[in-house]
């Protein structure tokens, strides 16, 4: 699966959300709307890089997203690692912690370190 442009990424978001939509229903979705033949060009294109399917609902294409939000979210950041960091999850996992950005909260620590004591305990198995 190549990139996305912004648009492109509303577009699945909003698929991602609702599971399933019509062209029509996706543009009235979109903050600032294309016209129609626009959004349904964008849907084509999704379509060929493979990150929607449709089905045919009468006279109507419903589209859907081809691959799960859960495993799109693995690419994305196998991506995103490999891009940035090396593809060292540690690197990410420190800027995440150490940057200003991200504003932690006591609960948001206490479930990191709940993943990283369970990822050591798997690692000594």
């Amino acid at each position: 699966m190549t990139g996305l442009s912004r648009r492109e990424r509303q577009l699945l978001d909003i698929l991602y959300t609702r599971g399933r939509a019509t062209a029509a229903e996706i543009q009235t979705a979109l903050p600032d709307p294309p016209s129609y033949s626009a959004t349904r060009a964008l849907l084509r294109i999704l379509e060929q890089k493979g990150h929607i399917r449709h089905e045919s609902d009468g006279p109507r294409y419903v589209f859907l997203p081809r691959i799960s939000r859960q495993k799109a979210r693995a690419i994305a950041l196998k991506h995103m690692l490999a891009t940035f960091f090396d593809g060292s999850a540690a690197e990410a996992a420190a800027a995440l912690v150490d940057g200003s950005a991200a504003k932690l909260s006591p609960a948001e620590l206490d479930q990191l370190q709940a993943l990283i004591d369970r990822a050591r305990k798997e690692n000594k198995s």
